[in-house]
């Protein structure tokens, strides 16, 4: 039998495709779709942050230090107190809890926005407790403050244990609310951390992150204030949609990214405190454990007073705000009789600004 001579004609050949012809425009087509949805989500959240700068413009006072433009509040007159709000928090946190009217009755309360949280600017630097600890110090400053007693909540607690660890002479007496202040593992370091990475983050928080905030913020809520249910007040008048700005997302990444190694840069300098220290945690905390965190730093500082309170969570300034403000006054009296002890050994006592 004779071999067949086959051949693929010109027709045959134009009828077969090569998987790389389709490659060579679905893949571009798949970038241009996918650079349209980030494009218009982008839009939506430039347009919802503008809005929301627009309902809650800045009602407070701007001071710059260190080239850092800051938004503060002052009320009340007396001693200074200075209150340092927590990671993805603002000034209007403490306001609608309620404790810095009635603080203000008898002290000189001023809340800074720590860098990028509110309206705060927060330049690209290493924004750990201490390095914020030394700018709100020189913010201090300029408002004439050269002592003051000091509460920190949550992340705040970092910053204000570092402010009394490196400026001891400047905290006259120091409050803890739910802090974190030792290195154990989270798994919100790995989740929460992503829009704080240069470049990749920076996509994310001007595109997917606020949307998924927006969506994951009620559970957060009740995550923070659990085992107690969320507060009408809070839920009516916390400006939610400022916190969802990508600025105040970067600041609350960048907080998340630093928790561990900040916690870890800190821990064995924490016997060094000086001021007159009350610790106050929530026994049913969800969000720091209290044994692993309070009762081991109470440990730690000696002549520290703890206040433990059991079936409460991490947002004891709205769930308990009287013991709030008495531990405040607690720690501020400590410190009076500690002034006036040292004034009767010939020591001259520091005048208040």
């Amino acid at each position: 039998m004779a071999a067949r001579d086959v051949r693929i004609g010109p027709a045959r050949r134009a009828s077969r495709s090569h998987p790389s012809d389709a490659g060579s425009w679905l893949v571009p087509a798949l970038i241009g779709g996918v650079a349209a949805v980030l494009g218009a989500t982008a839009l939506h959240v430039h347009r919802r942050a503008r809005e929301a700068e627009e309902h809650e413009p800045p009602f407070g006072r701007f001071l710059t230090v260190e080239g850092v433009r800051l938004h503060y509040i002052e009320r009340g007159r007396g001693e200074p107190l200075a209150l340092i709000h927590g990671n993805g928090s603002l000034v209007q946190d403490f306001l609608i809890s309620g404790i810095v009217d009635e603080l203000a009755k008898r002290y000189r309360v001023i809340v800074i926005e720590r860098p990028g949280f509110g309206y705060s600017a927060r330049p690209r630097r290493f924004w750990t407790p201490q390095a914020q600890a030394r700018l709100l110090h020189a913010a201090y400053e300029r408002l004439g403050v050269r002592k003051a007693h000091v509460l920190g909540h949550s992340w705040g607690a970092l910053v204000a244990a570092a402010l009394a660890i490196e400026f001891p002479d400047f905290v006259e007496s120091l409050v803890l609310e739910s802090g974190y202040f030792y290195p154990t593992a989270r798994a919100d370091v790995v989740l929460v951390s992503q829009p704080a990475i240069p470049g990749v983050g920076d996509v994310m928080r001007y595109t997917v992150a606020p949307v998924a905030s927006r969506i994951l913020l009620p559970k957060i809520f009740r995550k923070i204030f659990a085992p107690a249910p969320v507060p009408e007040q809070f839920h009516r008048r916390f400006p939610r949609e400022l916190v969802l700005r990508p600025s105040h997302l970067r600041a609350a990444s960048e907080d998340v990214a630093l928790m561990i190694p900040a916690a870890m840069s800190l821990q064995h300098r924490y016997p060094g405190i000086k001021a007159p220290l009350f610790i106050i945690t929530g026994g049913d905390d969800q969000i720091v454990d209290a044994g692993r965190h309070s009762m081991r730093l109470h440990r730690a500082v000696p002549g520290s007073e703890i206040l433990v309170v059991p079936g409460l969570g991490h947002m004891l300034h709205h769930l308990a705000p009287d013991l709030v403000v008495e531990a405040v006054d607690r720690a501020a009296h400590r410190a009076a009789r500690a002034r006036a002890a040292a004034s009767t050994d010939g020591t001259v006592e520091a005048r208040w600004p």
